[in-house]
């Protein structure tokens, strides 16, 4: 089962590596290397979320999402969104913006690829922090049978019974962002961005649930869609998937300004996510330790609103990590407290108590 799940990200791994070796020496080994591992340690939580999503596909559109969707998020996200962004942001032809790509120079040199790729960090911060502050509130204002922090999650579920409040809470943290976090010079791009970020999350998540076929009495997990019905809700699971990599992307600039080590860092980091979320899907992870996805869910909140922040303040990569893992852990533990706590139970139901000492009378 692991060989299996990660074998491709094993072959992944060994192939980028080599490439990073001959194109950058052992330099380029070294910071590919730890690229990888950062992307692994911050996107735990993009797993978990992801998961809860892949779970409703069937096998078929999961093997999808390892073959043809990692060409999406290694290729279109880690080396041609970066190309594409630079040539929107400085107005540049493509092979303008791939010449300036190898050029080098670093986030503090004007004009460079790296500076210029900053440079569009607002209104890239603005479009995922949104588009991840819908999916948050869309969960946490859902009613649920089961909840983890239930003393919070149960007063937003019944505030969440007003229609669309999750849109009202985005757009008005989209008009503070744009007023009080935007520079000077980037109001109008980042309340752009934003209210792009809202309508593709309305869009493709309405799109979705529109085609979706109803299993009215039917177990939570066990329906698989397919049809157009998979086909918006596998564009969803990549959209998704493209919006936990922006500050990932953004941040690589820091380690190195060289395009090629970041798409090979970056893409074997990924590789290992969506094995990691085939695998979460296949052991049903998520229905034995029930809590987890509710800590995912947490964690994106809290990465939403860091992306927002990222806008005007400078927020350490391993600060959004901690807290994902913080989250997730905390989560775990929940759950496996939980269980125990189950599991007990049940053993008593079924008559397993200790049973008193017999005393003989003499």
């Amino acid at each position: 089962m692991l060989l299996k799940t990660f074998g491709g990200a094993f072959l992944v791994t060994a192939g980028g590596l080599a490439l990073a070796l001959w194109y950058g020496g052992t330099t380029g080994l070294a910071v590919a290397a730890i690229l990888a591992v950062l992307e692994i340690s911050l996107s735990f939580d993009n797993a978990v979320v992801n998961a809860t999503v892949l779970g409703r596909l069937t096998e078929k559109w999961q093997r999808l999402f390892l073959t043809v969707g990692v060409l999406v998020a290694v290729v279109g996200m880690r080396l041609l969104f970066p190309v594409v962004v630079v040539c929107v942001t400085a107005k540049l032809s493509p092979v303008a913006a791939y010449h300036l790509a190898m050029a080098g120079g670093d986030l503090h040199t004007p004009g460079s690829y790296a500076a210029v790729l900053h440079e569009a960090h607002p209104a890239i911060a603005a479009f995922g922090g949104v588009f991840l502050l819908m999916l948050f509130l869309n969960y946490i204002f859902e009613e649920r049978e089961l909840t983890w922090l239930s003393w919070l999650e149960k007063p937003l579920a019944r505030i969440g019974r007003l229609k669309q409040l999750s849109v009202v809470v985005a757009g008005g943290a989209l008009l503070l962002t744009a007023n009080f976090l935007a520079p000077g010079d980037k109001p109008v791009s980042v309340l752009v961005s934003g209210a792009l970020g809202l309508i593709v999350f309305v869009l493709v998540n309405g799109v979705g649930e529109l085609f979706e076929p109803d299993h009215e009495g039917s177990a939570p997990g066990l329906v698989k869609v397919a049809g157009k019905a998979a086909f918006f809700l596998f564009l969803y699971l990549e959209v998704l998937d493209a919006t936990f990599s922006f500050d990932g992307v953004i941040g690589a600039f820091a380690i190195t300004s060289d395009p090629v080590v970041i798409g090979i860092g970056l893409g074997i980091g990924a590789m290992y996510i969506r094995s990691l979320t085939v695998f979460l899907v296949r052991q049903g992870t998520l229905n034995e330790y029930a809590y987890l996805e509710h800590g995912a869910q947490w964690a994106i909140g809290a990465l939403a609103v860091l992306l927002l922040l990222t806008i005007r303040y400078d927020v350490p990569e391993i600060v959004t990590g901690l807290i994902g893992v913080g989250f997730i852990g905390t989560a775990l533990l929940s759950s496996i407290i939980r269980n125990r706590r189950a599991s007990r139970t049940l053993r008593e139901s079924r008559g397993f108590e200790p049973k008193p000492l017999r005393v003989s009378a003499h």
